[in-house]
Parts: structure tokens; C-alpha cells; sequence
């Protein structure tokens, strides 16, 4: 099978020696240089850095609409059944002798240089036996670990890709691979298409990109933390958060499409773009900077609306406040829509901000409501529900500006067990507020007008829960002179003994199983981040409250101009609106997106030395970091590698003689014989 064009494949020996693992690590780590410092790249007037001459296509159509999906998606869901038929653990399934005898002959079996979907076929069939675990469950371990051994083999899948392939057409192959979108019915036959529903709808394409996934996204939804924390999974998402790497995402739902261009996965040459390039908006560190800024303006008009609050009229913080919360708010209701529900709640203060948004709703509905008919209680009660915004907005800029702390990212999942485990407990707690109610309603010697209503109950019963006050206890004969206090001594000890110590448990659980894997925790929500940032949906490319004219204007010009000409009106008002943050995204990534080889991280190097007022020159240990500011010389680098090869073979006689003459080694040996041939 000859190789992909574009995608040269260089395969490796077996045996690597020092000098050859020093240089794979070296190419991985000046993966930023791979830009060239002439001419001779061959771009499209965006900056994206082409393969070939010719002419220019404005939409390019799929490269990779051959490959067949449905069948090997099908493949790898047989071979995988028919290799694993008990549980195992992720540990045990990363041993030696699981490796020798089921993952490296799998890996070796799947491995096809020619199809980019077998990563995106393995994470489909982790999502599927990630959901028949959830209703099989006399089959539920082991389909975990088939799921766990699709991700595996999607893991060692991507780094062979990634070592077999180098250089510019090794990073390009690599984001093909995991940001390239697929759809489970491609190729499927044409029996298959005229049964399933989802296979004909997949038949109506309009220009074969809609309703396409890619494996980065398939592996946010199925939480594949294993596989998105190897380093050539975190190489595309670094490059892909930078905006080294462009390509044109496939949106669930588009408030404004925009779909008149479609961009290759494809290097993204800065010097070859225009200054105003409106691409560079959905770049995701761009917009992490943008979105912060956003929210802080957001926050500082809420501080001054919530400063000069009048419920008698709209002040001019009040109304400015509520149009900029308005466009905000159509920014947060977009991002749920571009890629669906499940992806967007994995972002680390989504729930901050889906919180934010129904107290807005809720506030603006009751303030028009109540200015509308002239109720001024009504808009007192809007103005303190919007009040209550503030324990949200603040730690939410928090949760920006330090996204991969550990203490935010082990809260986020600690509040998620917090709340469901409250509201079972509310729900089981919910009889004994019943109980004493019917007792309180029964006791004929109180007057009726004297017994404790329901919400009076609630309050006794939740000072019990927290531990601050005994009330409840005390005024439980006038339910019952009997049941009255066994019932609430029950509740207070289920309560505030047995639940807090359930629920300290819980929380304890996860935190602990975050730390345990905080690096991964940490790139699986860097990952959602820079998933979440490329953006498909113009809409995104207007500031709040722009956003709002853009969806009163543009929505109904879509339907009367062509999309040549909503696509020119679209970028000349995007460009105009906005003119210096482009500006400033070009100047800085002119210099800084790339590093060359001749310069340093701030420009020009002097003879390999730093420059006189550098700060780190005044280190007491500046001398260790200086010897490696430069490239050693050749003859270095060659006696280097003249000794690393006379130690390799040095050390692989060494072993050699021990293997063979260590009893043990020999016993293992007959063992895997026999097992390889049985």
C-alpha cells in the first residue's frame, strides 16, 4: 500500500539507540520551528501554507470521503470482542504480557498509514461500550474494558503515527488525524443507508462537512483523560490552541453560517496573511483573551448597575448593564449550540455561567414585567435576584484567570456530587417533613392557628442538617409527645451524622482520585478549552453587544443576497468592528507565533549569548540555562554520537549475556513459546 501523498512515511528500526531517542525528543520540542525562514512555502491569501501549486479552491471538498468508515468502525468492534472476554484493569491491560499477547498485535494489526479514521473508529467504540456498560450488567466490567482497551490501542495508535512521521508532514498527519471530521454511516452500504434513518439523513449533505465529528471531540465526550494526556495528542492541541494549526470546525448548530469558505487542515504562515485576518478571531487563545475581557467588562457593569440600583427607573449602568448581559448571554447560548450540550458542559465553569444565565433571564423578565405595569415591588424583588449574581461572577473570573489549578478543577467535580447527593437527601428527608406535618395537623391539644406551618418545619429541619441550631429538637412535643421527638432525634442523627459523614467520604473519593492524575485532569480540560475556542458560527466574530445587531441584520440577509456576497458583507463587518484587536493579534503573532532557528524567543540572538540587560543575565545560576541557549557545534554533536553508539553496544551485549544466562529468562521464554503456538 503506497503512502498518502503529502504524509512521506519514514518507519523506524526496532532497536533505537540513545542518540536516536535524544533526537526524537529534540524534533518534538522544536515542533514551532517548522515554518521556513524564505519564500518558498506556497500560501492561500489567509496564511494556510499549501502542498502543492495550483490553483486556489474557496471550498475544498473532503480528502478524506474514500476512506471507509462504517466498515472499519465494524472491524474494530469484532476484534475487539473477540479479545477480551474478562475484566481487566487499565493497569493490567498496560502489563508486559498484556502487551506482548493482545495490545502490540493489535496496534500492529490496525496500524494502516493510509487511513487517518482507525484513532476516530476506536474512540466511537469506546463511546459504545461506555453506554452498553450502563445497561448490560451481567457484561458491564468487561465492556469497560474493552472500552479502556479502545483507548489504549487509539493511544499507541497516534504516538506510532507520530514517530513514523516528522517535521511539518508529521504534525500535519497527526492533526488529520484528531481534528478531521467523520461520519459513522461513510461508505456504509447502500442497504445500510435506505434502513437506519440517521445513514439517509447522513445522505443530505450540503457540501459534505455537516454532521461530522472528529476524534478530538469524540474523546472530550467519552472523558478518554488517558488518551488525551499522550504527547502526541497534546502536540495538536498545543498547536491547534496557538493557532499554528487552522482548520474550519464543524458546528452542530450555526446561528449566522458563514460556509462560503472552507479551510484544509493546514500551517498557518502569519507573514503571508493580511493584518485584518477575521480567522485569527476563532484562534483559542486569542479568544480566551478576548472571552476574559468580555467578562470583566461584564462584571464591572453589574458592580456599577448593582451600585446605583433604582427600582423606580433604569439608570444608565442599569440599562448598559442589561443590552451588554443581553449579547453576552447570546454569546453563551451560541457556544451550547456549536457543539452540543454534552461538550460544552465539560468546560471547567460552565455551570458558573449556565447559573448566570437564568438568574439574568429571570431578573430581566421580571424587571420589564413589573416596569411595564408599574409594580415597584416586582422590580425591587428583579433587582435582588440580580443581586444574588455576585458568588457567581466573582469566582467565575477566578476559574479564567487560573483554568488548571487543581483546587478549581477538583470543585467543579466535587459541587457535582455535592448536588446530586443533596438532592437524594432532600428527597429521602422529604418523609419526615411529611411525618411531622400530619402530627402537628393531628395534635388536638394545639390550636391549629399556633402550629408550625411546612416552611417552619423547613427551617427547623435544616439547622439541624448544618449544625446550627437546636430549635427543631426542642419544639418536637407539639408534633407529638412521642413521635415528635423520635422523629426528629432520627432525622437529626441520619442528618447530621450520617449524611455529613457519607458526604465527606464522597468528596474525599474524588479529590483523591483527581490528584491522582492531576496532569491528566488538567490537558483533558485544556483540551475542552481549545476544542470549545475554534469556532464555526460567525456570530462569534461580533462583541457583545454587536453580536445582537448581527443577529437582527445578518440572519435575514442571509435569505436575499448570495452567499458570495453575505460572505464579502460579513468579513467587511467583522474587520471593521474589529480593527485593532486584529491588528494587534497580527503584530503579535508576526513576531512570536513561530520560532525560527536563527532567532531567539524575543527576536535576534548575538552570537548565541543574551543581550546585556536581560534579567536572567543577573541570576546567580544564569550560567546553567546559558549552555543551553546555544547549539553546540558539530564536532560536538559527532563525538556525541560516535560514543553513544560504541555505549549502545556495549550495554546490548551486556544484556544479552545476562538474558541468556539467567534461568528465569529462560523459563519465561518457553512459556511464551508454547502460548504462541497453542
Amino acid at each position: 500500500m503506497s503512502p498518502r501523498p503529502g504524509f512521506p512515511i519514514t518507519h523506524t528500526s526496532s532497536h533505537r539507540s540513545l542518540s536516536e531517542a535524544l533526537r526524537a525528543v529534540r524534533s518534538r520540542e522544536e515542533q514551532e520551528t517548522l515554518l521556513g525562514d524564505g519564500d518558498e512555502e506556497i500560501a492561500d491569501p489567509d496564511g494556510c501554507l499549501r502542498a502543492y501549486a495550483g490553483p486556489q479552491q474557496v471550498f475544498v471538498p473532503d480528502p478524506h470521503a474514500g476512506l471507509p468508515v462504517y466498515v472499519s468502525i465494524h472491524r474494530i468492534r469484532r476484534i475487539v470482542l473477540a479479545s477480551i472476554d474478562d475484566p481487566y484493569t487499565v493497569d493490567q491491560l498496560k502489563e508486559p504480557r498484556m502487551n506482548v499477547l493482545i495490545v502490540k498485535p493489535l496496534v500492529d494489526r490496525l496500524y494502516d498509514p493510509d487511513d487517518v479514521s482507525i484513532v476516530y473508529c476506536l474512540l466511537v467504540n469506546r463511546v459504545q461500550f461506555l453506554r452498553e456498560q450502563s445497561y448490560q450488567h451481567h457484561h458491564q466490567s468487561v465492556n469497560v474494558t474493552r472500552a479502556n482497551l479502545c483507548e489504549l490501542l487509539a493511544m499507541k495508535l497516534l504516538r506510532r503515527y507520530d514517530e513514523d512521521v516528522t517535521g511539518r508532514p508529521g504534525l500535519l498527519l497527526l492533526a488529520n488525524i484528531l481534528v478531521a471530521g467523520f461520519d459513522p454511516f461513510q461508505n456504509a452500504p447502500h442497504e445500510v443507508c435506505e434502513e437506519v434513518p440517521f445513514a439517509r439523513m447522513s445522505l443530505i449533505s450540503r457540501g459534505g462537512y455537516e454532521g461530522k465529528s472528529n476524534a478530538l471531540e469524540i474523546s472530550i465526550i467519552s472523558e478518554s483523560k488517558m488518551f488525551l494526556s499522550s504527547t502526541a495528542c497534546q502536540k495538536v492541541v498545543d498547536a491547534v490552541y496557538y493557532g499554528r494549526i487552522v482548520y474550519t470546525p464543524n458546528a452542530f448548530i450555526d446561528i449566522i453560517p458563514d460556509h462560503y469558505k472552507h479551510k484544509p487542515i493546514s500551517l498557518y504562515d502569519p507573514r503571508k496573511a493580511p493584518l485584518l485576518n477575521q480567522y485569527r478571531l476563532i484562534v483559542p487563545r486569542s479568544r480566551n483573551i478576548i472571552e476574559i475581557c468580555q467578562f470583566a467588562i461584564l462584571l464591572l457593569l453589574y458592580c456599577l448597575c448593582m451600585a446605583h440600583r433604582d427600582h423606580t427607573r433604569f439608570t444608565g449602568y442599569e440599562v448598559c448593564f442589561v443590552v451588554y448581559a443581553a449579547g453576552w448571554v447570546l454569546d453563551e447560548f451560541a457556544s451550547m449550540l456549536e457543539h452540543g450540550w454534552h461538550v460544552h458542559t465539560q468546560n471547567l465553569w460552565s455551570f458558573l455561567d449556565i447559573t448566570f444565565v437564568v438568574v439574568y433571564v429571570i431578573y430581566l423578565g421580571m424587571r420589564l414585567h413589573g416596569w411595564t405595569v408599574g409594580n415597584m415591588g416586582e422590580c425591587r424583588q428583579a433587582l435582588d435576584i440580580l443581586a444574588i449574581a455576585a458568588p457567581i461572577l466573582l469566582p467565575r473570573l477566578a476559574f479564567n484567570l487560573m483554568p488548571e489549578s487543581m483546587l478549581f478543577i477538583s470543585l467543579r467535580a466535587m459541587m457535582a456530587d455535592f448536588t446530586a447527593l443533596s438532592l437524594i437527601a432532600v428527597w429521602c428527608f422529604g418523609g419526615f417533613l411529611l411525618a411531622m406535618k400530619w402530627l402537628s395537623m393531628g395534635n388536638t391539644s394545639v390550636d391549629p392557628e399556633d402550629a408550625p406551618n411546612s416552611i417552619t418545619i423547613s427551617k427547623w429541619m435544616l439547622w439541624i442538617w448544618f449544625g446550627l441550631d437546636g430549635t427543631g429538637i426542642q419544639e418536637s412535643p407539639t408534633f407529638h409527645l412521642i413521635l415528635g421527638p423520635a422523629l426528629m432525634t432520627t432525622y437529626a442523627f441520619l442528618g447530621n451524622t450520617l449524611f455529613l459523614t457519607i458526604l465527606v467520604a464522597i468528596l474525599s473519593n474524588t479529590f483523591s482520585k483527581i490528584a491522582a492524575d492531576a496532569t491528566a485532569e488538567i490537558q483533558f480540560r485544556r483540551t475542552v478549552l481549545t476544542f470549545e475556542g475554534v469556532k464555526s458560527d460567525a456570530i462569534f466574530a461580533y462583541r457583545p453587544p454587536f453580536n445582537i445587531l448581527a443577529l437582527v441584520i445578518l440572519v435575514p440577509l442571509k435569505f436575499l443576497i448570495s452567499p458570495r456576497w453575505f460572505h464579502k458583507v460579513n468579513v467587511f463587518a467583522v474587520r471593521v468592528l474589529n480593527a485593532p484587536i486584529l491588528v494587534l493579534i497580527g503584530l503579535y503573532e508576526r513576531r512570536y507565533l513561530w520560532k525560527s532557528k536563527k532567532m531567539g524567543q524575543n527576536g535576534p540572538l548575538k552570537k548565541g549569548k543574551e543581550s546585556w540587560w536581560s534579567l536572567s543575565s543577573f541570576n546567580v545560576h544564569a550560567d546553567i540555562q546559558a549552555v543551553f541557549e546555544s547549539e553546540p557545534p558539530q564536532s560536538v554533536v559527532d563525538r556525541i554520537e560516535e560514543e553513544d553508539e560504541i555505549e549502545d553496544a556495549i550495554l546490548e551485549n551486556s544484556f544479552a549475556a545476562a538474558r541468556e544466562a539467567s534461568p528465569a529468562t529462560q523459563v519465561r521464554r518457553r512459556r511464551f513459546s508454547s502460548v504462541w503456538q497453542g
